[in-house]
């Protein structure tokens, strides 16, 4: 199939065409537009005339495409794009890029597998993939759109599933960690179209009959062999009415990577907690900074640490100690060795030391568990548990991203998730043994507590999964 002789004989016609059907375009680019910073570097693959490219935010935006009169179009309507005459099967772009974008284009190609191959060379080890295309379930009714002149009568096609898609990318080296669909209504019929894409697309059941496919990828990862040396740790360890676990925390935390950080951060104790972290402070020889909260609730204590952390990697350790600080080198471990950028601690694959949590506790966990799995479009396994861990230049950009979501967790938790599911990390769950508390009462309080979870979940799938 010659591809290039048709869309040279389309080119004239594209941009009229495109502007016809922009309601799907527009969506299309808001769905891939969300997970974008606006810090990042973007090639795409395929570009046409860079309307794409055009609205999506990125500091240096490149365009490929193999159609040599839609590339001039492009650069006469978006100067501040580079744009490439290139064959996507034969790229010889010699830069490194932030984002791949290739939005349907594996249906136009040959040989799926070469084009991933050039696309490879275009990585670095934090390079994101992200592939649109058309759901197989589309193919009958596509067709027929086309034969009675709705759609643009193409050549033939790839219909390439989901599952053929994580296929070809492992061939190539790149692993797939999300996958998604959207969209019923390509066209703008007021009210029916946000309805159907807004809501039921994103719903069970209808989203497998969704028009468009999503799906996300990252090279490979490749630890480097200094991994157990390359970096730096800040252990954050909220604390409030934990007197009795303060000597234990210093004691208990392992030395991880080149050098590790405690940093304590007292919030409205009613306790000697303060003292107490004053007194070990003072006669350990560890490397140890203390602060108070200048306001309350754990989230506010973990963003104070992390203000103040000076290491690679953030870790959260709460100091209650029902999570085991000798489990914190298994997260140094996922984080540096690439296997994930933003690690989940999960407390619901083993069996808990009995009094560990209690039985509704168990049953809220579960549920906020599946509901986030939904929302984020990921399993998640246990959303609640303290222990999460990070690189500290994604928290960065996580802060400076925070009006996003807003600034109303008082858990800290779902602000983590939130933003790091915004930023797009390779999540990973780590299941760790939960203990029993051996000082002290709990600060959570079931139902008061699990409103406000119940009503941060509803205000994150708006944000999220409905938007």
């Amino acid at each position: 199939m010659d591809y290039k002789a048709y869309f040279d004989s389309i080119a004239d016609k594209w941009q009229p065409y495109r502007r016809r059907h922009s309601y799907y375009w527009q969506q299309t680019n808001n769905f891939v537009g969300f997970f974008l910073s606006g810090e990042e570097s973007i090639v795409e693959i395929g570009c046409a005339t860079g309307e794409a490219l055009a609205t999506l935010p990125a500091k240096r935006k490149v365009g490929v495409d193999f159609c040599e009169k839609l590339i001039e179009q492009g650069q006469r309507l978006h100067p501040d794009i580079e744009f490439h005459t290139m064959d996507a099967h034969d790229i010889t772009l010699d830069e490194k890029f932030d984002v791949v974008l290739m939005s349907n284009l594996v249906s136009y190609l040959t040989d799926i597998e070469q084009v991933l191959n050039c696309v490879r060379r275009l990585c670095h080890e934090r390079t994101r993939i992200i592939i649109t295309n058309f759901n197989k379930l589309w193919e009958p009714a596509i067709n027929l759109a086309e034969a009675i002149g709705i759609k643009r009568r193409c050549p033939e096609q790839n219909w390439i599933s989901k599952a053929d898609m994580r296929g070809l990318l492992y061939l190539s080296g790149f692993e797939t960690y999300r996958s998604c669909s959207g969209m019923l209504m390509p066209f703008n019929i007021p009210i029916v179209s946000t309805l159907l894409n807004k809501f039921v697309s994103r719903l069970p059941f209808f989203s497998l009959f969704a028009l468009n496919d999503y799906i996300f990828a990252r090279p490979m990862p490749r630890p480097s062999a200094d991994w157990q040396t390359r970096y730096s740790v800040s252990v954050v360890v909220p604390a409030r009415n934990e007197s009795g676990n303060i000597e234990q925390a210093v004691s208990r935390i392992p030395d991880m990577g080149s050098h590790t950080e405690i940093i304590f951060v007292e919030g409205n104790s009613t306790d000697d907690t303060w003292q107490k972290i004053q007194d070990v402070a003072a006669t350990s020889s560890r490397d140890i900074k203390i602060m108070q909260q200048d306001g309350r609730g754990k989230g506010d204590a973990v963003r104070k640490g992390y203000a103040a952390a000076t290491g690679d990697i953030l870790m959260i350790l709460d100091a209650d100690l029902t999570v085991p600080p000798e489990d914190l080198p298994k997260f140094y471990r996922a984080i540096a060795t690439g296997k994930g950028e933003f690690v989940n601690g999960v407390r619901l694959v083993y069996p808990m030391e009995k009094g560990s949590m209690r039985l509704l506790n168990t049953m809220g966990n579960h549920f906020f568990s599946s509901l986030f799995s939904w929302i984020l479009e990921m399993p998640i396994k246990d959303t609640l548990c303290g222990t999460k861990v990070m690189f500290r230049t994604d928290y960065e950009q996580l802060a400076r991203g925070r009006h996003f979501f807003g600034n109303f967790d008082p858990f800290g938790d779902f602000d983590l998730l939130f933003g790091a599911h915004k930023l797009n990390l390779r999540h990973i769950d780590l299941p760790i043994r939960y203990r029993e508390r051996k000082y002290g009462e709990t600060n959570i309080s079931r139902f008061r507590h699990g409103l406000l979870l119940l009503k941060m979940c509803v205000f994150a799938a708006f944000k999220i999964r409905f938007r």
